[in-house]
């Protein structure tokens, strides 16, 4: 493989770093000599960063080769006939597969990184952990913010990270490197939510200021401020092309965005407390039934906000302290389906990528698998020995993740 001018000036400065933290000096005066490299306080300890990384891949390779090996062998003693199961049939199931302790209070946030076994929790402690979720090892802690951090995303590619505190920032970090490369000023209270638009050139915040914010991810600058709640906006999601913004808040209410506007196109109402979590159905969301009892309302009658027109089809879920979960039409603003079963403040949503199932964590302990076609679920009761908060599905290596109240991060392999 050939290098790049800039990857071996990299290579070069983090050798050099090496050589002189091991005190090799004669050495270190000879690299610098004969490749013009100089120390960069930057590159400190990057060389053994990407070594343990090397290592933690190739035992991977090795892990997977042999998983390989063994599926081949199954298929091979049923004759070609085993059936195959899909994604329709990766479903979490108890017991958890792994309990990932190491954090000193709550956790508030997981999420699955895109293309690594890697999972991030972020929690009330003030920190970030790394997890293997495939061996349940721990692998790093970030620290810098000095609040309870409250929420993180990757972007697509996963190379960069992002989180929000209670300490009023948000920060962008190098996922390679694990450094904090930007922190962003510009909220006036908890910040509670962080999404990375699709297209990863910009970011989404929201806060317990009633605001939500745009920000470019090259400059860290606040573009654009957006206003519309009435009270502590807890949650912003983004559609798959970047188009709608939906957001929920202690208001009740449920707002639909048209981005890059910023403009609200409808309000929806038919909470009676606090929505806490959001989720935008795939588009291969199988028919929803009608239901007997299902409000058809359209938001508020008296509002202009309610009247607009999406024009985007879709359908998203919403999750609330009334412990009820909402199904709405986008097109039309309408409460298309309400499910009702859990005890507790409905904390975290997750569509199925299959479309045909809707998972759900609560502060009743519980995690539920909703069929959107009965409109019934299956419930892993007891799921933590506390509120359950959050919640990730791993689409490319089903698994969910869940945090807790009790400092806990739970891994469900799903089949």
């Amino acid at each position: 493989m050939v290098l790049s001018n800039k990857q071996r000036e990299e290579l070069n400065s983090a050798i050099l770093d090496y050589l002189h933290a091991s005190g090799y000096n004669d050495t270190c005066e000879a690299l610098k000599k004969e490749t013009s490299a100089e120390l960069d306080a930057k590159k400190a300890g990057l060389l053994e960063k990407k070594w343990t990384s090397v290592i933690r891949l190739q035992k991977k390779v090795l892990d997977l080769e042999s998983k390989v090996a063994s599926l081949e062998e199954e298929l091979s003693n049923h004759g070609g006939g085993a059936q195959k199961r899909g994604k329709e049939d990766a479903l979490p199931k108890g017991p958890a597969q792994y309990s990932l302790t190491g954090h000193r209070n709550s956790v508030n946030a997981v999420r699955f990184h895109p293309t690594f076994s890697l999972v991030a929790s972020a929690s009330e402690d003030a920190t970030v952990k790394v997890w293997d979720f495939e061996s349940g090892e721990f692998e790093r802690t970030l620290k810098g913010h000095t609040n309870a951090v409250q929420d993180l995303d990757f972007d697509k590619t996963g190379n960069l990270l992002v989180t929000c505190s209670a300490d009023l920032t948000i920060k962008l970090w190098d996922f390679q490197t694990y450094e904090c490369i930007k922190t962003l000023h510009g909220h006036d209270h908890n910040v509670s939510c962080v999404r990375f638009m699709p297209s990863g050139d910009q970011i989404i915040s929201s806060s317990r200021d009633k605001s939500i914010k745009v920000w470019e991810t090259a400059t860290g600058y606040c573009i654009k401020t957006i206003q519309g709640h009435e009270d502590w906006v807890r949650k912003v999601v983004v559609s798959e092309d970047g188009s709608v913004m939906i957001s929920c808040s202690n208001d009740q209410t449920v707002r639909v965005w048209s981005m890059p506007k910023g403009e609200c196109l409808q309000v929806l109402r038919d909470h009676s407390h606090v929505v806490e979590c959001l989720a935008f159905a795939p588009a291969n969301l199988i028919p929803i039934p009608s239901m007997q009892g299902n409000s058809t309302s359209q938001g508020d009658p008296e509002s202009k906000e309610a009247a607009k027109p999406v024009g985007f089809k879709g359908f998203i879920a919403s999750g609330s302290r009334d412990k009820m979960i909402k199904i709405w039409e986008l097109a039309t603003g309408k409460c298309v389906a309400t499910y009702i079963g859990h005890d507790n403040w409905v904390r975290g949503l997750r569509f199925h990528p299959s479309g045909k199932y809707l998972m759900s964590v609560s502060d009743d302990k519980s995690i539920r698998t909703w069929d959107i076609s009965q409109g019934r679920s299956k419930t892993i009761a007891d799921a933590h020995p506390h509120f359950v908060s959050c919640m990730d599905f791993c689409v490319n290596n089903p698994h969910l993740a869940t945090g807790s109240v009790d400092d806990s991060v739970k891994i469900w392999k799903c089949g």
